[in-house]
C-alpha cells in the first residue's frame, strides 16, 4: 500500500474555484454569484450567530447555508454526497427547533464543512474535513484577492448594461429633483422636516439595532471565511486511496514472499481464539441461563463490565486491521492467516453479543439511562468497525479505506446520537415500568437531570398509585412548571432564535395539569417532597 501523501493538496498559485475559465482580464465578467453568496452567508451568520440567542437560530443556519453555499459555485459535483449531507442537516436543523444541544450544534458545523468541502469535488472523510475547515483562512484570502483583481478588470455584460435603461434616468431625475428643491425655499423647509424626521428615526434606529465595530469585525470574518468555503484552495485529497487488489501490488514488485511476522501473527491468532473461546463459554453459563443471584454486582458487571468488553471488541478491531497489511498481503501462506481471522471474528461477533446483553440486565434491574444509551451507541459503532475491518480483509482494501470509514462510522454515530431524542425514549421506558409496578426505574426520574423531552412523558406519573413517587412527581413537575414560565419570559426577549418547541408544549402540557401541582408552589413544601422522593428510590440504585 502506498503512504506517499500527496504533494499537490494545496495549490495557491493555482486559480480558485471561481474561476472555471481562463482569466482574461479584458473580456471576464465580474462573477457576482460567489460574493453575493458570501455576503449573504455573512447576513446569514450575523442574524444566527451573533444576534441569535439558542438552538432556532442555529437551526436557520444550517438549513438556508448549504442553498448558499450552493448559490456560490458554477456547476455541482458529487451530487450523491451533497444529497445526503443535505438531508442530514435539514433533519438536525429540524432537531435544533424542536430540543437543541450542544452536541447537535457542533454536528451542524461539522456538516457544512463536509457540504462546502463536497461542493469543491472531494469526497467529505473525517479528517479532511477538519483540514478543508482550516484553510477556508488561506483560500478567503485568496478568493477575495482574485475578486479584486477581477473586479478591476471586469467588463459589465449586455445584461447589466440594460438596466442602465432604467437606473440613469432615475438617477438624473432623484440628481435635478434635489437641485429644484434647493432653488426653492419653502419646498426645501417642508421637505427638510420630513427628512429630519427620517434621519432622526434612522439615528435612533442605529443607536438601538445598528451594528456595533465589533459585529462589522464579525461581518467581515464571515465573508472571509465563507469566500474560502466557496473558493477553496484545497484540491485534493491527503491520501489517495488503493483500488481492490492494487494494495498488494504496490507493495513490491517482486514475487510473493513469506513476511517476517506471518509467524507471531499466527500464534497471536491461535492465543486469542484459545482465550475467547475459554471466555465466551463462562459468560455464557455465569450470566446467560439463569437468573442473577442476591446481591449481584450490577454496576461492575453491567456497567463497567459491558465497558471493558467493549474495550476488549475495540482492541480485536484494532489488531485485525494492522495484521492483514504490508508483507503479509504479499505472503503465500495468508490464507491460512485468514481462516483464523473469520474464526476469531466469529467470536467477537458472540463478544458483542454479551455486551448487549450485559446492558440489557443493567436494564432491566432498574430502568434506562442517558449513559445506557451511549453504551448501546457505542458498542453498535464498535461493532459497525469490525465488520468494516473484515470488509477490508475480504477486499484487500488499504489502511487509509479503512480509517476513513471507521471515522465515518464514528461520526455517524455522533450524529445519530445527537439527533435521537435519547430522554423522551429513556423516559417513556420508566414510566412504563413504574406504571406496571414494576418500580425500581423511578431512580432513573430521582437522580438524572431531565430534558423538556423526557419532561413531556412523565405527566401519567401523577396517578402513579406509589403515592411517594406520585408525590414526588408532583414537586418535580410543579418545580419545572415555574422554571418553565421564567425560561419562557426570557425566551420572548431573546426572540425568535431562542424558540424551542419542546420547551413550548411542556409549559402547554403544564398548565394543562396546573390543578394537580398547585399544592407544591411553596419552595421548602415541594423540596421537602423531592428529598423525600429521591430517599425513597435510591434503594434501587
Amino acid at each position: 500500500m502506498s503512504e506517499n501523501v500527496s504533494e499537490s493538496v494545496f495549490e495557491p498559485s493555482a486559480p480558485v474555484e471561481f474561476l472555471d475559465a481562463s482569466f482574461d482580464e479584458h473580456t471576464t465578467a465580474f462573477p457576482w454569484r460567489q460574493p453575493a453568496a458570501a455576503v449573504s452567508l455573512a447576513a446569514l451568520a450575523d442574524l444566527t450567530i451573533y444576534r441569535g440567542h439558542g438552538f432556532a437560530g442555529l437551526a436557520l443556519l444550517f438549513a438556508l447555508a448549504p442553498l448558499l453555499l450552493c448559490m456560490g459555485v458554477f456547476r455541482l459535483r458529487r451530487k450523491t454526497d451533497i444529497v445526503v449531507i443535505g438531508v442530514m442537516l435539514a433533519l438536525l436543523a429540524i432537531r435544533l427547533v424542536w430540543c437543541g444541544s450542544t452536541l447537535l450544534a457542533v454536528a451542524g458545523f461539522g456538516l457544512l464543512a463536509a457540504f462546502a468541502m463536497t461542493l469543491s469535488g472531494l469526497r467529505p472523510y473525517v479528517l479532511e474535513t477538519a483540514v478543508f475547515a482550516s484553510q477556508t483562512i488561506l483560500a478567503g484570502y485568496m478568493g477575495l484577492k482574485q475578486q479584486w483583481r477581477l473586479a478591476k478588470f471586469a467588463r459589465l455584460p449586455l445584461s447589466r448594461i440594460r438596466w442602465l435603461n432604467t437606473l440613469l434616468p432615475v438617477a438624473a431625475f432623484v440628481v435635478f429633483g434635489v437641485l429644484f428643491l434647493l432653488a426653492n425655499p419653502d419646498l426645501l423647509s417642508s421637505f427638510s422636516s420630513g427628512l429630519e424626521a427620517f434621519f432622526t428615526t434612522l439615528r435612533e434606529w442605529l443607536l438601538a439595532r445598528g451594528p456595533t465595530p465589533f459585529e462589522i469585525l464579525f461581518w467581515l470574518a464571515a465573508i472571509w471565511i465563507a469566500t474560502g468555503a466557496i473558493c477553496p484552495v484545497m484540491r485534493e485529497s491527503l491520501q489517495q486511496e488503493t483500488t481492490p487488489g492494487a494494495a498488494e501490488a504496490e507493495l513490491s514488485p517482486f514475487k510473493p514472499a513469506p513476511a517476517m511476522l506471518f509467524l507471531p501473527y499466527r500464534n497471536m491468532l491461535l492465543t486469542v481464539i484459545g482465550l475467547f473461546a475459554a471466555y465466551l463459554v463462562f459468560e455464557f453459563k455465569t450470566l446467560w441461563f439463569r437468573e442473577p443471584p442476591p446481591g449481584f454486582y450490577y454496576s461492575g458487571y453491567a456497567h463497567e463490565g459491558a465497558f471493558w468488553l467493549t474495550v476488549a471488541l475495540a482492541l480485536a478491531t484494532m489488531i485485525l486491521s494492522l495484521v492483514f497489511r504490508g508483507g503479509i498481503l504479499h505472503d503465500p501462506r495468508q490464507a491460512s492467516l485468514r481462516r483464523l481471522a473469520w474464526i476469531w471474528s466469529v467470536e467477537n461477533i458472540l463478544l458483542a453479543a454479551t455486551v448487549y446483553h450485559r446492558l440489557s440486565i443493567y436494564v432491566e434491574f432498574n430502568g434506562m439511562t442517558r449513559m445506557r444509551v451511549i453504551g448501546v451507541f457505542g458498542i453498535s459503532a464498535v461493532l459497525a468497525g469490525f465488520a468494516l475491518v473484515l470488509f477490508k480483509i475480504a477486499r484487500s482494501r488499504d489502511f487509509i479505506w479503512l480509517v476513513r470509514r471507521q471515522l465515518w462510522v464514528l461520526a455517524l454515530a455522533v450524529y445519530l446520537f445527537a439527533l435521537t431524542p435519547v430522554d423522551a425514549i429513556v423516559m417513556r421506558y420508566n414510566v412504563a415500568r413504574v406504571l406496571e409496578g414494576d418500580l425500581p426505574p423511578a431512580v432513573q426520574i430521582s437522580e438524572h437531570p431531565i430534558d423538556a423531552e423526557g419532561l413531556l412523558l412523565l405527566p401519567p406519573l401523577l396517578h402513579c398509585n406509589d403515592q411517594i413517587i406520585k408525590e414526588g412527581v408532583r414537586a418535580l413537575l410543579s418545580r419545572q412548571y415555574e422554571i418553565a414560565l421564567r425560561e419562557d419570559a426570557s425566551l420572548q426577549d431573546q426572540g425568535w432564535t431562542a424558540w424551542q418547541g419542546s420547551r413550548q408544549m411542556l409549559l402547554r402540557r403544564l398548565k394543562q395539569h396546573h390543578a394537580l401541582l398547585t399544592d407544591y408552589q411553596d419552595p421548602r413544601h415541594r423540596d421537602a417532597a423531592i428529598a423525600k422522593f429521591q430517599r425513597y428510590a435510591y434503594q434501587w440504585y
